[in-house]
């Protein structure tokens, strides 16, 4: 099995920023894309950054140029930099990871979400 473990985030000011953690850990030979995704009361869950294992990234329109996203392989560990957080900001926050595990071939993997609200 694989666990997802989130961190991070929290109550904060407008303009403030925060960091977020996923550590995945269990049976895992590989991890092929990471990213995170939000979802805000009674809205769709939406992409808001994910990055390959070759390190190439892809960002909201909306988070683009305020957010970073970033991965520790030898973590297993993505991160997501926030910054300039405004109150649309405000959601729970999903990591996603792709996993190739032995025997068992490619799956995708949710974390638990971690809130996040941006206070105006």
């Amino acid at each position: 099995q694989v666990q997802l473990v989130e961190s991070g985030g929290r109550l904060v000011q407008a303009g403030g920023s925060l960091r977020l953690s996923c550590a995945a850990s269990g049976s895992i030979f590989s991890i092929n894309a990471m990213g995170w995704y939000r979802q805000a009361p009674g809205k769709q869950r939406e992409l808001v950054a994910a990055i390959n294992s070759g390190g190439s990234t892809n960002y909201a329109e909306s988070v683009k140029d305020r957010f970073t996203i970033s991965r520790d392989n030898a973590k297993n560990t993505v991160y997501l930099q926030m910054n300039s957080l405004k109150p649309e900001d405000t959601a729970v926050y999903y990591c996603n990871v792709i996993v190739y595990r032995l025997h068992v071939g490619t799956a995708d993997y949710w974390g638990q979400g971690t809130q996040v609200t941006v206070s105006s």
